[in-house]
């Protein structure tokens, strides 16, 4: 259970533009003691953006490059060392990213973007210990998250528990899609267990222009003209579903964080700047209708992957306990 009072700090902010971005982070984080808080010198900070996808440029399904870029100002300006990293389901974290327009910041601040590989760490949860997740993240000096709000066909909402998903390499997801699809409780339970393994030390969301409707890329933009932050991850995400005015045990990682004692009720969170109560809005638009977390994969190829997933869990286990 939590012992301290989470402290997510909330703020109104309509602009991408660079100084009045700039203007807005540094009151966003004021409060939590600003990045130098964070980030100490010679830090190695992983910023995480949500980089889903290239082919929707321009619809918000990934974090804004311009806020990576202020983030990644902060963060050199505390004396750390930021580079980039994901791993979309479909093409690199590069690739995406360009097509995205993160290309003039990469070259800018001679920024890194690194491609994720898996390696076995230990969880919280002995449910969830053959999950893989990448050395990148588990090695980084610190992890700042930096998820989209946006709406999900099979998730309802995806915010920065499930953007930590990106920290399990690409073709691992589709594993844990088939293996704990049908429960999505169990899926839910499995995304924070990975969340609590990560263990972000700051998570800010890109809430200023969120995406709405049959997300996570099959939706539209919608002007939200919200910026979160907090150390506490479950925390955020429990103020995020209050403004969204979705009910929190609708979110499957927001419902097993309450479950798991990760997370309690509003008034068990300090609000510093804004309380969810004064950026509530009753008009998100969640998607038409909820896909099945495992993809409804026909019942021979669902077949085949078990095999396949059980041969590659018992070689990998097996190759574990001989080091």
């Amino acid at each position: 259970m939590q012992t301290q009072t989470p402290s997510v700090s909330l703020i109104r902010a309509t602009s991408y533009e660079q100084e009045a971005l700039r203007e807005s982070l540094e009151t966003l984080l004021e409060p939590l003691g600003g990045m130098a808080a964070f980030v100490k010198p010679g830090n190695r900070v992983l910023l995480k953006p949500n980089l889903l996808t290239g082919a929707r440029p321009g619809k918000e399904c990934t974090t804004r490059p311009e806020l990576v870029y202020a983030i990644a100002q902060m963060v050199m300006q505390a004396g750390g060392k930021p580079f980039l990293g994901d791993s979309p389901a479909f093409g690199s974290a590069k690739g995406v990213a360009v097509a995205n327009g993160y290309l003039p910041i990469l070259e800018e601040l001679n920024l890194p973007i690194i491609e994720f590989h898996g390696q076995r760490y230990e969880t919280v949860n002995e449910g969830f210990n053959h999950l893989l997740l990448c050395k990148e993240a588990m090695e980084a000096d610190m992890v700042i998250n930096l998820p989209k709000v946006k709406s999900h066909a099979q998730l309802v909402l995806t915010l920065g528990v499930k953007n930590l998903f990106g920290c399990v390499p690409g073709k691992m997801k589709a594993w844990w899609h088939m293996e704990a699809g049908k429960d999505a409780n169990r899926f839910g339970e499995m995304l924070v267990e990975t969340a609590r393994a990560i263990d972000p030390d700051l998570t800010i969301t890109d809430g200023i222009i969120g995406h709405e409707g049959n997300g996570p890329s099959g939706g539209e933009p919608r002007p939200l003209g919200v910026l979160a932050a907090s150390s506490d991850v479950f925390a955020l995400d429990r103020a995020m579903v209050e403004i969204l005015n979705v009910p929190p045990e609708q979110v499957p990682t927001v419902a097993a964080s309450m479950r798991l004692g990760l997370v309690g009720e509003l008034d068990a969170i300090h609000f510093p700047h804004l309380h969810p109560d004064l950026l509530k809005i009753d008009d998100w638009r969640l998607p038409d209708k909820f896909l099945p977390i495992d993809f409804g994969m026909p019942r021979v190829i669902k077949s085949t992957f078990k095999h396949l997933y059980i041969r590659f869990i018992k070689e990998r286990m097996s190759a574990y306990a001989r080091r």
